[in-house]
């Protein structure tokens, strides 16, 4: 299949997601994920390296998008809570898969290791774009959520580059321009977005993906990875964005119209369902080290810091995506787990992003725009 011809065909299944997510009242990126297994495995519908970058890109942006989300202040207020979250969300699956594969199935230890790493994930892709679409971003469980899952993705990135990234020569260089970036894109956003700005050819919009584009070209130079200095900009110009919402908006509007929804579906497209059908009972108990550990973590914490809603914030740690399916590629590509173990463990990273997500919106999806409750002065003291 030629790429425009892969390109018409994906076009018209994100259409199709987007019309059965209004009619069903779910999540579009459960629909596209669901229609990417479908097209993939019925269809024999394969990525291309076209695909295969705008899907990164959009992981990079989707993060971009929730750091902004994210309220610098509450963070810090609730520190404790979203860190003891973060990080039991992280450890408890981590361990679980780990063990499980190397003593029980008999895994390698580095295969092993993928595997816990793979699948102790929280996507914020998911969990953004979940609250996104329920208005939830602002409220007390939305703030918790995205604070909590940027602390899990982070145990989760440096536990990668630990164990196996072997940094080059370019790792100063990729983490000196991430600071710069930081620290100077605040500053320079105001007067820029002000000179430039509320234009239809979007100049704010531009500027936003070059530095993305730049941060993910020095991610691969240095072996490092791009999402989590994505994340801390997005954080940084959150109030920037606080007090230019149809800025923010129409950067929504280009990331969910047109970058999420070939994300979504190719990661869909990675599932091999004749790999899974052969390991069900694998399957089953990869899914199990990864939902038992995080449900048996994270719900006594999320029980203390949201009460109304500490199983939907379970729910959604459960979610992995983005950097379980990192986890998983790089362990194919340097040869440490085979092509069935990579399918085991994207079916259940993939299972894991739908799962969670359509209990937790039908039975347990909070209120729209709740106000956030007062924090507790002794909370987790």
């Amino acid at each position: 299949m030629s790429s425009i011809q892969l390109a018409a065909v994906l076009g018209a299944v994100a259409l199709l997601a987007s019309v059965v997510s209004v009619e069903l009242g779910v999540t579009v990126a459960l629909v596209e994920l669901t229609l990417g297994v479908v097209a993939g495995n019925v269809f024999d519908l394969q990525t291309q390296n076209w695909l295969d970058f705008i899907a990164r890109f959009a992981s990079i942006v989707l993060t971009f998008l929730a750091g902004m989300e994210v309220d610098p202040d509450y963070m810090r207020d609730r520190a404790k809570a979203t860190v003891a979250i973060g990080v039991v969300s992280f450890a408890g699956p981590f361990m679980a898969a780990t063990a499980v594969t190397y003593l029980a199935v008999g895994w390698s230890g580095k295969a092993s290791l993928i595997a816990g790493t793979a699948l102790s994930t929280t996507s914020l892709a998911v969990v953004y774009a979940v609250l996104v679409e329920r208005g939830l971003t602002r409220t007390n469980v939305g703030k918790v959520l995205m604070s909590a899952t940027f602390v899990t993705d982070l145990c989760t990135a440096l536990a990668l580059s630990a164990i196996f990234i072997k940094p080059n020569v370019w790792f100063p260089v990729f983490l000196a321009v991430s600071l710069a970036l930081i620290v100077a894109l605040p500053r320079i956003a105001r007067p820029f977005f002000a000179r430039y700005g509320d234009r239809v050819i979007e100049p704010e919009i531009k500027l936003v993906f070059v530095v993305l584009l730049l941060l993910m070209v020095l991610a691969d130079a240095s072996n490092g990875h791009a999402v989590l200095p994505a994340f801390v900009l997005g954080l940084v110009m959150s109030r920037h964005y606080a007090e230019h919402r149809e800025e923010q908006q129409r950067l929504r509007v280009v990331a969910f119209a047109f970058l999420t929804p070939f994300f979504f579906i190719k990661g869909g497209l990675n599932v091999s369902l004749h790999a899974v059908v052969a390991n069900l009972w694998l399957l089953g108990a990869l899914l199990l080290t990864k939902m038992i550990p995080k449900v048996a973590f994270v719900y006594p914490l999320a029980r203390r810091a949201l009460p109304a809603h500490a199983t939907f914030t379970t729910l959604l740690m459960s979610t992995g995506l983005t950097f379980g399916t990192i986890s998983a590629l790089y362990g194919l590509t340097s040869g440490i787990i085979d092509e069935t173990q990579f399918s085991l463990i994207i079916t259940v990273v993939v299972l894991s992003a739908i799962l969670p997500t359509a209990v937790a919106e039908r039975w347990f999806l909070p209120p729209r725009h709740e106000e956030p409750a007062p924090v507790p002065a002794e909370e987790f003291v």
